[in-house]
């Protein structure tokens, strides 16, 4: 089954949610807030699609953080710690199956060929 990770108020969340209950396609919903997250899963997450991808710098919780901050996030360990302390900076949602991530973000052409 996937485990899509997320936060519910999130538009993009939101909008992959609807996607798999219009599709059929049974998952589980993890909510960061409530839930958190482990440094192992996002170090986990790191080695499979990079850091980079991760650390959504687009994102208004980034824009938010102090550019000393955001100038500190240069490596994968600064990046797990950040994404640890505030869930809010990771792109969302992760979708993964079996310890896989499948997709980051949300793109229903991506959607419909990866998850049918």
């Amino acid at each position: 089954m996937y485990m899509i990770y997320g936060i519910p108020n999130c538009d993009t969340v939101k909008k992959a949610l609807t996607w798999f209950r219009e599709q059929g396609i049974p998952y589980e919903f993890h909510d960061y807030k409530k839930a958190g997250i482990t440094k192992a899963k996002l170090t986990a997450w790191c080695k499979q699609v990079g850091w980079e991808i991760l650390v959504n710098k687009k994102g208004t919780t980034w824009r938010g953080l102090d550019p000393v901050i955001q100038a500190a996030v240069t490596s994968q360990a600064a990046a797990v710690s950040l994404m640890s302390e505030n869930t809010s900076v990771i792109k969302r949602p992760v979708i993964e199956k079996d310890d896989k991530v499948m997709t980051v973000g949300f793109d229903a052409a991506l959607y419909q060929k990866t998850f049918k």
